[in-house]
């Protein structure tokens, strides 16, 4: 729900907002050189993570190492320098099936992102299993990534789409679930948190019920990997869709799996080099999966940096993040309140539920977009706008929000700075 301002989180009273020895988890803000930049005078107080995360400086150092030692194009050569890139290419495959637990390195495609991977999987089901027709079911809280490519093929093909609601609390409606998620689902696709509620949605439980009516379960953890460790193999989903530019990794990099099974059954997303065995001028043959979904020239440097990534999300390791961004969320969402007080509404369920990442907020009588604009003569970077969910905002009657969303280098110095700034913009609109 929407929680106006006097509602509290609740929060674990043992949360800390900075360790001892240095800003951020384990003094990590250190690794990240663009924190160390000023916008008009002002240290840059980073708080869109959501958006896109910031990189280490050892994730940068492998980028710049692979173009100077190892640039080759992959599977083709058979001279030693091709031979050793694709050796890190396919060892950053079976590092990314080991961050998922996955049970075999052949059931992970590297995409571009998690809106190829959605793309992939919405192209291939429609000229595959799905062919003849399908209902897919989707939910209100989905980024735009996981809608448009549905109504891409859905218009296509004569799917059936339909849509589970969202609660006043934030949260998939269970009236809904209950109604929709029935015999003749084909698909159901959903996200594991809301990039603008923070909801985390039950998805051993729902990919559990949707095994039971026959549905495959697609899932976007885009806001997930950067917060939550992920098991495919707890999770129970068919198929998982992430982006490295969220987890400290570049842009232009992607992972989409596949349950093994499921895959193999898959026809190719698109056509050109490396993906075929055989073709003549009447037909093609097409190599096993992960390679049947991978056309053309990889992004073979981007591949082995999402590798260095997850190493340093490892290294600084998803509890430690968690019990941080806690602390950093309760200080934000208790300092905004006594700031605004009625005049601050906070969208999505309370910390004791699940509410991961970020925190999303309208201030009475100022559009975010103004207030996003007051923040950056402070040096404070926040999102404001519908944050490609527009039916999430259609659902609370809004046109856009305004966004906080940590990473494990900001710190309570950040949220000073933040919750200094907001002052001056409740002070600008004659606020108490």
């Amino acid at each position: 729900m929407a929680h106006p301002s006097p509602a509290r989180p609740e929060a674990p009273a043992s949360a800390t907002v900075s360790p001892p020895g240095g800003r951020g988890v384990g003094g990590c803000r250190r690794d990240f050189p663009i924190l160390s930049r000023t916008f008009g005078g002002h240290p840059l107080v980073y708080l869109d993570s959501a958006a896109t995360s910031q990189k280490p400086q050892r994730v940068i150092e492998v980028e710049a190492d692979f173009y100077r030692r190892l640039n080759a194009n992959v599977h083709r050569g058979v001279y030693a320098l091709s031979e050793e890139a694709t050796e890190a290419y396919e060892g950053a495959r079976a590092r990314v099936a080991r961050f998922l637990h996955a049970r075999d390195p052949a059931e992970v495609v590297f995409v571009r992102g998690t809106s190829e991977a959605l793309n992939l999987m919405a192209e291939v089901l429609g000229r595959g299993p799905l062919k003849e027709g399908g209902r897919i079911l989707l939910t209100d809280m989905e980024h735009h990534s996981n809608l448009v490519p549905w109504q891409l093929v859905a218009a296509d093909r004569g799917w059936e789409l339909d849509y589970v609601g969202v609660t006043d609390d934030g949260e998939l409606s269970p009236e809904d679930l209950d109604g929709k998620l029935t015999r003749g689902t084909s698909v159901f696709s959903f996200t594991h948190v809301s990039n603008v509620l923070g909801t985390v949605n039950p998805v051993p439980a729902l990919a559990a019920r949707a095994r039971e009516v026959g549905a495959l379960t697609i899932l976007d953890a885009a806001q997930s990997a950067p917060h939550l460790p992920l098991d495919v193999q707890a999770l129970g989903v068919d198929a998982l869709a992430f982006s490295g530019h969220k987890i400290f990794g570049p842009t232009g990099i992607g992972v989409l799996w596949v349950r093994k099974e499921l895959l193999e059954t898959l026809p190719p997303y698109q056509g050109g080099g490396e993906m075929i065995m055989e073709v003549t001028r009447e037909r093609s043959t097409y190599k096993d999966a992960p390679l049947r979904f991978e056309a053309g020239t990889p992004n073979t440097a981007g591949a082995v940096v999402l590798s260095s990534a997850l190493d340093y999300v490892e290294h600084l390791g998803y509890d430690r993040m968690a019990h941080h961004e806690q602390g950093l969320l309760k200080e934000a969402w208790e300092g905004l309140s006594a700031l605004a007080g009625d005049d601050l509404t906070i969208y999505g369920p309370p910390l004791s539920r699940g509410h991961v990442g970020v925190l999303s907020f309208s201030l009475k009588g100022v559009h975010p977009h103004d207030l996003a604009t007051l923040l950056d003569a402070e040096g404070v970077a926040l999102r404001a706008g519908h944050h490609c969910a527009q039916l999430l905002m259609r659902r609370y009657g809004v046109s856009a929000l305004s966004r906080v969303s940590y990473g494990p280098y900001n710190d309570a110095e950040d949220n000073r700075a933040f919750l200094q700034a907001m002052g001056k913009v409740c002070r600008l609109f004659q606020r108490p």
